[in-house]
């Protein structure tokens, strides 16, 4: 199956955001996008005030925000606290590796808008653990933090009794259009299983579960008690509460580079200030530093494209960038072997470079990859075919 691209965008057909493509060769991602421009925003504005009022508590928070910290986080809760006048707790899972710039920004939400703030950080040994199960289990090493994004606040709500929880956009719908925006979709159980954790639990990380898939070799000796904070609520749990997840996106017009602006100026959040090897963006993903690095490595050598690819489409249709800058954008970033982040993590988990490639390599899609003269090869946007070699490029 030859890959193909998206005529508007940078997108492959294997994506790990699921899309498809009309018959003018136009992913979904980009004809979702497209919605935006017919959609009312003010009719919009107007239901979700009328959403969070029926929530609004005499004795109780009124709605949870799931924050890291970033730009998206200071953007949704100053829509629930200055726009909306919500009293919210936020709620954050902390997986150990934050960059200093988004440290400094996650620990001043609770001062600049004068918020309650949960944070939950996991032992380091048990975290270490889980990053080496999750990259060699299925090559990503940072499944630890997708599961504690997406469980974490739904404890809390739980606990609390604080049945409404604010989501900024929702990823898969955002970058592939999994859905449209006349859906109104809202978070579930089943898209944090399905999607989010691509279908593995915190009970697999456990020697127990790892020996009922298979791979006792795995083993680090976690136990149930070592991840009680992965641990999603019960059916019935949840429905005594009545918790329910909403996206922000649905409601409020999307476009995060407004919204750095914003937040940048209102709050003094703070971008990256050291430039990221696999993409051209300061301002995503500060609240773990291997995210832009080794993990997105890990989707490059999986999928065959990474961060530059993701930020290319994103800027594309906001229209802050052609497609053709876009592919360059993808020739310059997706391919970059990311040493100086790989150091570090290696030095995080005590494993080598060479064993961390021969891993590696065991999750390269044959759809994408190709073996030619010793090295792996693949098909890519600017040539039709181009010896890409992961190994040595820095």
């Amino acid at each position: 199956m030859a890959i193909r691209y998206c005529t508007k965008c940078v997108y492959p057909s294997l994506s790990a955001s699921p899309l498809t493509f009309d018959e003018n060769g136009v992913c979904s991602g980009c004809r979702v996008h497209e919605q935006k421009n017919k959609i009312n925003w003010e009719q919009r504005w107007q239901w979700l005030k009328e959403l969070v009022d029926e929530y609004r508590s005499d004795s109780n928070y009124d709605i949870i925000i799931p924050v890291s910290g970033g730009k998206d986080s200071y953007f949704q809760t100053h829509i629930a606290v200055k726009e909306l006048g919500l009293k919210a707790l936020l709620v954050t899972y902390h997986g150990n590796n934050y960059l200093p710039e988004g440290e400094y920004n996650l620990y001043r939400m609770r001062e600049v808008f004068d918020c309650d703030h949960i944070i939950v950080r996991p032992s380091v040994d048990a975290l270490i653990k889980m990053n080496r199960i999750g990259f060699k289990l299925q090559g990503d090493m940072n499944w630890h933090a997708h599961c504690g994004i997406f469980t974490v606040p739904i404890q809390v709500a739980v606990r609390y009794k604080v049945p409404l929880i604010l989501w900024g956009e929702h990823g898969f719908m955002d970058l592939g259009g999994m859905y449209s925006y006349n859906d109104l979709v809202e978070f579930t159980a089943k898209f944090r299983l399905e999607h989010a954790l691509r279908g593995y639990d915190w009970y697999d990380f456990t020697d127990e579960g790892l020996e009922k898939l298979g791979r006792p070799e795995l083993k680090e000796g976690l136990r149930s008690k070592d991840l009680l904070w992965a641990q999603y609520p019960s059916d019935e749990e949840i429905d005594e509460v009545g918790v329910r997840g909403i996206y922000l996106s649905n409601f409020v017009n999307w476009e995060a580079t407004e919204h750095t602006k914003l937040v940048m100026e209102l709050y003094g959040w703070r971008p990256a200030q050291q430039a990221f090897e696999r993409t051209y963006r300061t301002i995503s993903n500060l609240d773990d530093m291997h995210e832009n690095g080794i993990h997105d490595y890990l989707k490059f050598v999986k999928f065959g494209y990474g961060r530059g690819s993701d930020h290319a489409c994103k800027d594309i249709r906001a229209g802050l960038m052609t497609r053709e800058q876009g592919i360059e954008m993808v020739r310059k970033y997706d391919c970059v072997k990311p040493y100086r982040d790989l150091e570090r993590w290696l030095q995080y988990v005590g494993m080598t470079e060479e064993e961390f490639d021969q891993i590696c390599d065991t999750f390269r899609d044959p759809r994408v990859w190709r073996m030619e003269n010793g090295q792996w090869v693949k098909d890519n946007i600017w040539e039709n075919s181009y010896a890409v070699n992961v190994t040595s490029v820095g």
